[in-house]
């Protein structure tokens, strides 16, 4: 688990600070304490910007790694959400809507390579 702490002028620049969170979760995970990591986690983190695409629709943006949703987030402020909240997706068109598990722009929050965290 990586916490990100910095925080954003954008909902762009938040979510470039998400996706560096999880790039440098997924580098502990892969090298297991270790200096040296492997050549093919040294291709996958070379390919990880890459693999990432946004898509924007009315209330959020789908974040999208290698084909699967990473993680919504929030446009605009609606029910119980403000904008900037990341939520976990319930499927691959919509996010889970039971409660945020950060915010992109206010930052600490934690975040592991495979996704926003569970709800503890």
């Amino acid at each position: 688990m990586t916490t990100v702490n910095k925080t954003a002028e954008s909902l762009e620049e938040g979510i470039t600070n998400l996706m560096n969170g999880a790039k440098e979760d997924y580098h502990k995970w892969s090298s297991h304490g270790k200096e040296q990591i492997s050549s093919y986690m040294q291709e996958q983190l070379a390919k990880w910007d890459d693999s990432i695409s946004i898509r924007e629709g009315k209330k959020y943006i789908k974040i999208v790694r290698d084909n699967s949703v990473f993680a919504f987030i929030c446009k605009t402020d609606f029910k119980h959400f403000k904008i900037g909240d990341i939520l976990k997706p319930a499927g691959f068109n919509a996010p889970a809507l039971n409660q945020p598990r950060g915010n992109v722009l206010s930052g600490n929050y934690a975040i592991r390579w495979t996704g926003p965290l569970y709800l503890n």
